[in-house]
């Protein structure tokens, strides 16, 4: 047990340097250069914000942090696929950020509207973490996890919403064009945000069809990512 423990640090230790180091490349490699306070800025609260959350879910619910490090067997077909448009277009919104804010000055952004990315940035990831902290079953990829006992979750933000992750994503899509002065990244922002709603159609389709009881939670929880709306 204590070998499994060292293991799942030291692998958690080394997917944080690895992942905030590949963070730090699509910010400041797009831009040109590392003398970008926008960015510097932008990469630190993202940093800080992580680490609140890990300390956060350490004592909600440590088993998400573990099965989020890992794939699984079971992810379906269509999740891997949509991963394959999805990924891109998100790294594309600090690609043209960079490009667009720093190296080529595509376009300028107001100052007063930092704020509102760091309203949307906050909210978001609360939101995100939120759903984390109450969901065991909170992974990357889309699968039932009969061998976890897989159940509805209807505590926290899933009172309100059936995908509330999705929902605080958003945030941070919208966020980070105005965190990095660039209005041609909402493009991308865009994008990313249509492919998580068609993600969050078939997630939904799926555990109607696959996970017991959920179709009488979505009768309870009408709505899927937006109160009153959808």
């Amino acid at each position: 047990m204590n070998n499994q423990k060292t293991y799942s640090t030291t692998r958690l230790i080394f997917a944080s340097i690895a992942g905030l180091a590949f963070f730090a490349g699509i910010v400041f490699w797009p831009a040109g250069t590392i003398d970008w306070k926008a960015g510097w800025i932008h990469f630190m609260i993202v940093t800080i914000s992580m680490l609140i959350s890990f300390i956060y879910l350490r004592r909600a619910n440590p088993a998400v942090i573990e099965h989020r490090l890992r794939s699984h067997k079971g992810t379906k077909f269509w999740d891997k696929i949509w991963f394959g448009f999805f990924t891109p277009a998100f790294l594309a919104i600090y690609i043209i950020a960079g490009f667009d804010a720093v190296r080529f000055e595509w376009s300028t952004m107001s100052l007063w509207l930092w704020p509102l990315g760091l309203v949307l940035w906050l909210s978001g990831y609360l939101l995100f973490t939120w759903a984390m902290g109450v969901n065991p079953f909170f992974e990357k990829t889309v699968r039932i996890q009969s061998e976890r006992g897989h159940r509805v979750i209807d505590t926290g933000p899933y009172r309100f919403v059936r995908h509330p992750g999705y929902l605080g994503f958003f945030g941070w899509s919208l966020s980070t064009p105005l965190f990095l002065g660039s209005w041609w990244a909402f493009l991308p922002a865009l994008v990313s945000i249509a492919c998580v709603v068609i993600r969050t159609t078939l997630e939904d389709q799926t555990l109607r069809q696959e996970l017991e009881g959920y179709e009488e939670y979505a009768k309870r929880v009408r709505y899927r990512l937006t109160p009153g709306i959808w």
